[in-house]
């Protein structure tokens, strides 16, 4: 198996994105499935390298990439020493990210024995769920996209009435990082440009229009993100495949750092209904 990681290409407001795929170089074009990791996420958080590697097995061309203002920099991918950058991320900069993922995978020459450009399917966990539905629905190159714990709508999530006057008035709240400790910052920009692009980021418009094949995963015990959200995503494309993973928590009862050799019993189905969706 050919493993490259921390390629830097250029992504949103000229910030980088580190990029890694994971492929069995043989000179023949595999299908391409790009993984966007959630809120406060990484591309090596957990058990993402033992899935990539899985999917590279399985005759997949993996990718998989930070956002570019996920808080983590070239040098320290893993941990968040860019918090100004976390404070200016918001839900366009990751479609834009997105989009510069698939065009760089798309017209890379260094890959073109090895990658089928054709055939590129998106896969997003938590808040990145909504993000890989959002550019499925405007990117025709996608052509199947799977959400893994997948919220189904962003505005819920911002904070309203005297919360939101006070974000307003400071133009920062914070969240604390439970494995880091760190205060992290929200500036309110964020807001701003929800408010802005409402329209592009409405993840029940994006659901009912795509056209392509949809997988929705998630997790019966999942208390970050309600399986009543998988439900309405279901509801809104009754075309989908609804999978729902027993037992299993909001990251399938994996954590961080995973240092087994092999990935959890729930993680473990999650990866497998996704290489069953993916190749037939």
């Amino acid at each position: 198996m050919r493993i490259i990681k921390n390629q830097i290409i250029t992504g949103s407001c000229e910030k980088p994105i580190l990029v890694d795929v994971f492929f069995n170089e043989n000179s023949q074009l595999k299908p391409i499935v790009i993984f966007c990791h959630g809120y406060k996420g990484f591309k090596d958080w957990g058990a993402w390298n033992l899935m990539a590697e899985t999917f590279a097995n399985s005759d997949f061309f993996l990718v998989k990439f930070n956002f570019s203002h996920n808080g983590g920099t070239v040098q320290s991918p893993i941990d968040f020493p860019d918090l100004e950058a976390f404070g200016n991320n918001n839900y366009s900069k990751e479609l834009d990210d997105l989009e510069a993922v698939i065009d760089w995978i798309s017209t890379n020459q260094k890959f073109k024995n090895e990658a089928k450009t054709d055939e590129i399917s998106l896969i997003g966990h938590s808040r990145a769920g909504g993000v890989v539905l959002l550019k499925s629905n405007e990117d025709s190159r996608v052509q199947k996209v799977i959400t893994l714990a997948g919220v189904c709508d962003f505005e819920s999530r911002i904070p309203k009435g005297d919360d939101l006057q006070k974000w307003k008035e400071k133009g920062v709240y914070y969240v604390i990082n439970g494995r880091t400790h760190q205060e992290m910052p929200h500036f309110f920009q964020f807001f701003e440009d929800f408010e802005k692009n409402r329209n592009r980021l409405n993840i029940q418009n994006a659901t009912k229009n795509i056209q392509i094949p949809h997988l929705i995963i998630h997790g019966d015990q999942d208390n970050t993100v309600s399986v009543e959200e998988a439900k309405n995503l279901y509801k809104w494309n009754p075309n989908a495949t609804f999978t729902i993973i027993k037992n299993a928590n909001h990251v399938f009862n994996v954590f961080h750092p995973w240092q087994e050799k092999s990935a959890s019993k729930e993680f473990h189905e999650v990866i497998e209904k996704c290489i069953e969706f993916l190749k037939y």
